[in-house]
C-alpha cells in the first residue's frame, strides 16, 4: 500500500486525499504535505481509508524517500496532479 493515494472515509478529515507513507498491522501512516508532513504523518486505521489505485511508481516513491527535506513538496505536487486529472 505504501506509495498509493488514499481518501479518508471517517473523522474530521473525511474526503481528504493523502499519500500512504507507511503501514503496520492495522494502521497506515498518511501525509498530505500541508497539514500532515512526511516527518510526522497521520496514523489512521486501515478501515477508515479508501485506497486509490493511482499512486506513485516505485521510482517516484524512492525519490520521495531519498530527500526527506523535500518530501512534503513532492507529496503536495503528486496530490495536486491527482486532483487536476480527476476534475
Amino acid at each position: 500500500m505504501v506509495g498509493e493515494l488514499a481518501v479518508s472515509l471517517a473523522g474530521h478529515d473525511k474526503g481528504t486525499v493523502y499519500l500512504i507513507v507507511g503501514e503496520d498491522d492495522g494502521s497506515v501512516y498518511l501525509a498530505d504535505g500541508v497539514y500532515k508532513g512526511y516527518a510526522a504523518p497521520k496514523k489512521k486505521n486501515k478501515k477508515h481509508i479508501q485506497p486509490i489505485k493511482t499512486g506513485l511508481t516505485p521510482q517516484q516513491m524512492q525519490a520521495v524517500l531519498e530527500n526527506p527535506a523535500d518530501a512534503d513538496t513532492k507529496i503536495k505536487r503528486y496530490i495536486r496532479l491527482y486532483h487536476e486529472r480527476n476534475q
